[in-house]
């Protein structure tokens, strides 16, 4: 059997920033990074919109506000040292009538309490200024808000680590099948080997809360999947969208709604919208597993969210079907756009830690037991937090463990 001091487990980044983290910290240990896919960060954190995010909405005191704040900082930092292809460009939240005046103003106030810098009230003219085919009745300017290739990011971070400790591994295409207690440690059973973990550190993503359950931790609520579709804008529309456009979110609705993104490859992405998938992994319209359906649909909490947000959650489908719909919700912010303007892009899916009450509203949640630490919730903002949420975890691995 192979022996190390730490197993993580999950190659998103997360679990990359973990990996480092952890390893920058203790260089001594030996440290094993395992993930299922062939590659780093291809599911969520490889996915989602590439946005470095301000820390902008969250409950000022809460994980996510104070890591997503700290953790940008940092990724940026990390970013211009390593030679990560990013850019600080800035973003504008839009109020596209007077009812989202009111809650543009809260907005403006949390970010002020979460200490975000730069962020300003501008009026109309300034944001002809900023975004000269985007129109609304007020908008917010934050220029800390960034874009960024996340996938090199991870892949950047497990590298730095494993330069620190030679006898440090990662290792691809290995499914985590099973867990098992061994004295003060963790047997960990994949489909191709058995290995002894001195502790355990779980990032499972859209897996996580089984995971977390085959290693014991006692866990009421269930990740349910949404999948977010995008389009992109053809060549000939790029210069509609200069950078970030956001809309004003819904407190109703757990996601900040459809929004405008520049890429680092050049690219616009527009949406991404927010349905429900029958399949935890799940790219397509159209793809079903019987057993995240059964998984799903047997648990309360999913019912209770969909009844709570029934509005929400038809029209979001009925977006997902239909293009000329996407385009209407899109030309709220940009009254300009066209059919022959937007194609279809690339899918995301989104792990939701969801309790019993239907509520997906949760904070980032870490539990740690007597051998192993477990990210159980850490949706968005988490790829910009990564490394803050690595810090995190190494301070309850100092704690505990050391």
């Amino acid at each position: 059997m192979n022996n190390y001091d730490v197993i993580v487990v999950g190659g998103g980044i997360v679990g990359a920033a973990t990996f480092y983290k952890i390893q920058k910290r203790f260089p001594n240990k030996t440290i094993l990074l395992i993930d299922k896919m062939d590659k780093l960060a291809d599911h969520q954190t490889g996915n989602n919109s590439g946005v470095i995010h301000s820390g902008l909405y969250y409950k000022p005191g809460s994980l996510k506000a104070k890591n997503c704040v700290k953790g940008r900082r940092e990724l940026v930092k990390f970013a211009q040292e390593y030679k990560v292809d990013h850019e600080v460009c800035g973003k504008v939240v839009v109020a596209a009538n007077e009812s989202e005046l009111p809650r543009l103003e809260k907005i403006h106030g949390i970010g002020l309490e979460n200490g975000i810098e730069g962020l300003e009230k501008i009026s109309v003219k300034q944001l002809a200024e900023i975004e000269p085919h985007c129109k609304g009745v007020g908008a917010l300017w934050v220029p800390c808000t960034g874009i960024i290739d996340f996938r090199v990011a991870t892949e950047k971070m497990v590298e730095v680590g494993l330069g620190i400790q030679q006898n440090s591994e990662v290792h691809l295409s290995e499914k985590v099948l099973d867990f098992e207690t061994f004295g003060e440690g963790t047997i960990v059973k994949t489909n191709k080997c058995e290995y002894y973990a001195g502790k355990l550190i779980v990032c499972g993503g859209l897996q996580a809360d089984r995971l977390a359950k085959k290693d014991g931790v006692k866990l009421r609520e269930r990740v349910v999947g949404f999948r977010g579709d995008y389009y992109e804008l053809n060549d000939h529309a790029k210069q509609k969208v200069r950078n970030l456009i956001y809309p004003v979110p819904n407190p109703d609705f757990p996601f900040l709604g459809v929004h405008f993104t520049r890429m680092t490859n050049g690219e616009i992405e527009c949406g991404p919208n927010a349905v429900f998938t029958f399949k935890r992994e799940g790219y397509g319209r159209t793809d079903f597993s019987l057993k995240d359906t059964v998984d799903a649909l047997g648990y309360s909490g999913t019912w209770k969210l969909f009844f709570n947000n029934m509005s929400f959650g038809i029209n979001e489908y009925r977006r997902a079907f239909s293009k000329r719909l996407f385009l209407k919700t899109l030309q709220t912010l940009v009254p300009s756009l066209n059919m022959d303007d937007i194609r279809p892009g690339r899918s995301g899916v989104r792990a939701m830690l969801l309790n019993a009450a239907g509520d997906t509203r949760d904070d980032f949640r870490i539990e740690t037991t007597e051998r192993s630490i477990h990210v159980l919730n850490a949706p968005s903002p988490a790829a910009t937090a990564s490394l803050a949420i690595g810090d995190y975890v190494a301070d309850r691995y100092a704690e505990n463990f050391s």
